[in-house]
This record gives structure tokens, C-alpha cells and sequence, in this order.
């Protein structure tokens, strides 16, 4: 999807075809209410967005009708753009002088965006922010000192279960990895599938092998090839012994819960923003446990970022959008209710809404058992997107047997220390 600072914004520049352009209006004047509207005319705030799932559509026009009632002359234009096109696309915007009033993005891109002149900083927006000191640390994404982009939610990745299965097989939800690969194992030999999985050689693709890459003891900061191997050989077995597709290596996120939403997969390890998806997809009984990983086990809080366009004509109004929607407090419970993502807020966060969820509670659970950063800190802003890309086309190529696990590690290993270095 992107390299690196330099060659995502070569490569994958040159792959995008076309720019949008934006729809934007005279600036607003920051000072929110429906005066600030009034007193410019009428005015239309884009926002590009990567979401395809009923749900997040949902939310995406909820948070769109809520800043319109409140905003009196003020239209929002939500535009869809593909994940793995959204980062060209925004890079090449903002080079023709054009481009989104407000960006949702993968918050961990955010310094591949930032060095891609895409987006304006946020400083002086957020000294401005009554409610800053309610909003957890770990979703500001800062690169150089300044920030860029702010997160209204956490996103995670936990294990679903078809809770019909495992019952009919007399099985507890796993608490180990090893427990995990017994069910699966039973599960297939009952006639269903075991999990499904994300493959994709790229961001979403690293995202979905963090799990199971720190479970082995593989980290950033210490690159043990031969933890990585076992990790890339234990889901080359998945694959070997019918768990897994291999069509996994061309599923995003999404197709992975439709395939377990469909009921004949025992597990998916898929994210808290599923929620809304299963309730309306899923016709049998499900649950949610934390991963069942080891002490060195860490699963990556992320989320979508929020961020403004670095051309937007509106920014004091695009501002004021972000404040009343994704940082705002019954804005984020309408993503926790729409969608299932937790929120960022202090005060949102201890809603009941949250603390007896039996969907959300084991979200909540491996926050903070297993929370890890997102990217890693170690990881310098200008190699995120190689790193990303990198390990997620090793995880993708074990899955696909395009490569051993032994020879994916030995590669990503060589261009890790490069990256690193």
C-alpha cells in the first residue's frame, strides 16, 4: 500500500491515477455554534474517509447529521476513498493545492502523511481544548514536536468465537495459544473452519501479525529471528492444516468477520469495531475473549486519525467539526454504540456503556493487559511505512506459501536492520 516516507511518496504516488479535488467554503472563525456558520454563509466541510462496513458508514453520517443541527448553514461532504489509496491520494491533493478540509486515516500513518505535507498541525487547536487533559496521550500522534493528528477511539483486535460451535464440540473459549489450535483442529474436524485472519502485504497485514509475532517474543527492539520464524511457522501450520485460507492474503478486515459472520468458523481475530456488524450479521451465539497470548504478547491500540487537510479553506470550521464530533463526549459514544470503538475520553470511557458490555469488556481487558503502541515507538517516523509494509508482505507471503517461514524471517529480518539502523 506505502513504503516509507520517500518511497510510499514515490511509488505509490505514481500509482494514483487521479485527485480529488475538495468542496470547500469560505474559512469559519473557530468560535463554534451556529453563529460561526451563519456569519460565513453557507459553507461545506469534506471529509475523506476509508470506511466501507454498514456500520462505520453509519457513523460516519450520524457524526455528519450531528455537526449539520448544530451548524446552521454548514454541509459535510463525506467522501469515500480505498484504504490502500487514501495515503497517495491525500500526499497528491496536497501537492496540486487541494485536497479534504478533515482526513480519517490510519492513525499510525500519520507521520507518512506528515512528511508528505498532507496535513496542517494541530497545536494550536489543541492548547485551544477545553477538554485535552480528558483524552488519553497514547492517541495524539505527534512527529517533530507538533501534532497532526488525534484519535476520537481505540481500536483492537480481540478472539471471536461461535459460541454454537464450541458448545457443540464441549470446548471452552481458548485461553492459550495452544488451546486455541486444539479447537481450531476440532473444529475442522467437524466440518467447519477454524479462523479467519487478515493477510493483506501491508499496514492491515503487520497489524493482524503483531499478535502472534509478540506472542513468539518478536519485537521491534529486539529482532530475534528465530521467534519471528516460529511465529510465521505457527501460522504457516494454520494454513497446512486447513484452519486458515489462504485466500486470506487478499481479505482486509472486513471479509474476515463477514466469512465468521456467516457461522461455520469457530474464530476470527477481528476487532472491537465488529460489534454493530455482528449484531446485525451474525444468526448464532457469539462471544469475545482477549487473545490468548503469552506475557510477551502485545496487541496495538490503534484507530483511526483524525487530522485537517493541509489546504482546507475551512480549518478554525474543521476544527470545530473534530470538537464536536470525534472529540466530543456523546460523539464517542455514539462511535462505542454505532460501531463498537472505545473511547479516548476519560470521562466517555467509564460510561456504563463500556464497563457492562460483555462485547466490549474483554477489549477492555486486553488494554491493559496486552496494550502496546501503534507504531511502535522504537520504529523512526520516516520508516513506519516501510516497516508496515514490509512485515506485513512477510506474513501475507507465509500465509500464501509464496514464502517458508524461515526464509520471510531471514528477509524481513535484513530489511528490519536496515530500517532501524
Amino acid at each position: 500500500m506505502r513504503h516509507s516516507s520517500t518511497s510510499v511518496l514515490g511509488s505509490s504516488l505514481v500509482a494514483a491515477a487521479f485527485v480529488l479535488t475538495a468542496c470547500t467554503g469560505g474559512g469559519g472563525n473557530g468560535n463554534g455554534g451556529d453563529g460561526a456558520a451563519e456569519a460565513e454563509g453557507p459553507q461545506t466541510l469534506t471529509v475523506w474517509h476509508y470506511f466501507a462496513e454498514d456500520a462505520q458508514v453509519e457513523l460516519m453520517e450520524a457524526y455528519k447529521d450531528k455537526f449539520e443541527s448544530a451548524n446552521d448553514g454548514v454541509t459535510v461532504d463525506n467522501v469515500y476513498i480505498p484504504y490502500d489509496q487514501m495515503n497517495s491520494r491525500l500526499v497528491n491533493a496536497a501537492g496540486a493545492g487541494e485536497g479534504p478540509d478533515i482526513a480519517v486515516f490510519n492513525g499510525a500513518e500519520t507521520s507518512v502523511l506528515a512528511l508528505g505535507g498532507a496535513l496542517a498541525p494541530l497545536d494550536d487547536y489543541w492548547s485551544g481544548f477545553a477538554d485535552a487533559d480528558l483524552v488519553q496521550d497514547s492517541v495524539l500522534h505527534s512527529m517533530d514536536d507538533e501534532l497532526y493528528a488525534v484519535q476520537g477511539y481505540v481500536n483492537l483486535l480481540g478472539l471471536w468465537y461461535n459460541a454454537e460451535i464450541l458448545q457443540e464440540l464441549g470446548l471452552e473459549a481458548p485461553t492459550t495459544m495452544d488451546e486455541l489450535e486444539d479447537a481450531m483442529a476440532e473444529a475442522e474436524d467437524a466440518g467447519y473452519r477454524g479462523i479467519t485472519v487478515s493477510g493483506l502485504p501491508n499496514s492491515q497485514g503487520e497489524w493482524q501479525a503483531y499478535p502472534v509475532l509478540s506472542d513468539a517474543g518478536f519485537n521491534y527492539e529486539n529482532l530475534d529471528e528465530a521467534a519471528l520464524t516460529s511465529a510465521l511457522t505457527r501460522v504457516a501450520t494454520w494454513v497446512d492444516e486447513g484452519w486458515l485460507s489462504q485466500e486470506a492474503v487478499t481479505w482486509d478486515q472486513t471479509v474476515p468477520f463477514q466469512e465468521f459472520s456467516a457461522g461455520e468458523t469457530a474464530f476470527a481475530i477481528n476487532g472491537n469495531w465488529q460489534r454493530g456488524n455482528a449484531a446485525a450479521d451474525a444468526d448464532f451465539e457469539y462471544g469475545v475473549v482477549a487473545l490468548p497470548l503469552s506475557d510477551t504478547g502485545g496487541v496495538y491500540l490503534g484507530g483511526e486519525g483524525q487530522g485537517i487537510g493541509i489546504n482546507s479553506a475551512n480549518p478554525d470550521l474543521a476544527w470545530q467539526y473534530l470538537e464536536q464530533t470525534y472529540l466530543d463526549s456523546e460523539g464517542q459514544l455514539m462511535a462505542l454504540e454505532t460501531v463498537g470503538s472505545l473511547p479516548s475520553r476519560e470521562d466517555a470511557a467509564e460510561n456504563e456503556l463500556v464497563t457492562e458490555d460483555e462485547i466490549l469488556a474483554p477489549f477492555s481487558e486486553t488494554v491493559a493487559r496486552f496494550g502496546a503502541n501503534y507504531p511502535d515507538p522504537v520504529v523512526p517516523p520516516e520508516a513506519v511505512g516501510d516497516l508496515q509494509v514490509g512485515m506485513g508482505q512477510a506474513w501475507s507471503a507465509v500465509i500464501g506459501k509464496q514464502k517458508s517461514p524461515e526464509d520471510a524471517a531471514a528477509d524481513i529480518i535484513a530489511t528490519l536492520e536496515g530500517l532501524l539502523d
